[in-house]
């Protein structure tokens, strides 16, 4: 359970020297190592014959799993919305795709006649190719285009937005996505800044908040505030909402809900809809006051990664992972 701060920070883009040095070595092996993968897998209770969807395929390391755990007449659906996937995307009958944001589970589930299935897993968040990859500019530690979309075919990208956005609005998604208490501040020294030059690249951005960040806290302030610009240009927490609550639509009773997240936001999110089927912490139940909702959450606490594991791929010391299974009951 996080405790109501960020906590992909570190994991995500405020690597150390060190770190950065290590999930080089990993990148250079894949395109993304899936975090919890074992724990991921376990939690499903895989059927060799049963129909599963992985909401998040990124370098397929957890679809790849579960096709190597599935028998012949297992099948398994994957999102993405990412094209730089394709590449990855195995040559197995037992496998679909849908290039699509994970929003659209229900519609594309039906499509390909996985509705009812034996469970959905996600790993949210952002891969380390994305992180890696210098022209998406998520990361503040290459210089590149202030794009930062998960899907570069569509949508504003970071740099429109903080030409176009007026300080109000920016003051608001640094103060809601990143937790910056000086997100007026900031915004302010972004609209100056843009009356200078373009904010067409991740090192303006830098830049222009170099008055306002602290002494040895500039990565953990830089990183916050590229989280947040990502977060909203990509809706995350919004399509994570839409994405949640049809999964009760999607997943067939005694089937389980899997998901991993990297910060509090997304895990409260998480946490309230496995607990209620809604994003609030009020339970409806029934005359007998048993509890009346799509899923019952896992008793134990949410998993974290090892300490093995955190040591060769540090994104994942964040990382949060929750289970719940389909209960019997009716869900729009």
């Amino acid at each position: 359970m996080t405790n109501g701060r960020h906590t992909d920070l570190g994991s995500e883009l405020a690597l150390t020297a060190q770190e950065q040095q290590a999930t080089s070595s990993n990148n250079s092996r894949s395109y993304h190592d899936p975090v919890m993968l074992q724990e991921s897998i376990d939690a499903l209770h895989l059927q060799p014959g049963g129909r599963y969807i992985d909401l998040t395929f990124g370098g397929g390391g957890h679809s790849r799993a579960l096709l190597g755990r599935l028998g012949t007449t297992g099948r398994l659906l994957a999102f993405d919305q990412d094209p730089d996937v394709h590449a990855h995307l195995p040559h197995d009958g037992r496998f679909a795709f849908a290039d699509a944001n994970f929003r659209h589970l229900k519609r594309f589930a039906a499509h390909h006649d996985m509705l009812q299935v034996n469970g959905i897993l996600a790993d949210l968040g952002i891969s380390s190719h994305q992180i890696d990859e210098p022209g998406r500019g998520f990361a503040f530690r290459h210089e590149a285009d202030l794009d930062m979309r998960m899907n570069p075919r569509a949508g504003q990208t970071a740099g429109d937005f903080l030409r176009q956005a007026d300080e109000e609005e920016i003051a608001r998604v640094l103060r809601q996505y990143g937790e910056i208490t000086a997100a007026r501040r900031v915004a302010q020294l972004i609209a100056l800044a843009r009356t200078r030059n373009a904010m067409n690249t991740t090192a303006d951005l830098c830049k222009a908040i170099e008055p306002i960040t602290a002494s040895g806290k500039e990565r953990q302030f830089t990183a916050r505030l590229f989280q947040a610009i990502r977060i909203h240009l990509n809706d995350e927490l919004g399509a994570l909402r839409e994405m949640l609550q049809q999964t009760a639509a999607v997943c067939a009773p005694g089937g389980y809900l899997v998901v991993i997240s990297y910060h509090s936001l997304e895990d409260r999110l998480v946490k309230q809809f496995m607990r209620s089927g809604h994003f609030h912490n009020s339970i409806e139940t029934d005359v007998y006051g048993h509890s009346i909702r799509p899923f019952e959450p896992s008793p134990t606490q949410a998993l974290q990664a090892s300490e093995q594991e955190t040591a060769t791929n540090p994104r994942a010391r964040s990382a949060r992972l929750r289970v719940a299974r389909r209960t019997q009951t009716p869900w729009p």
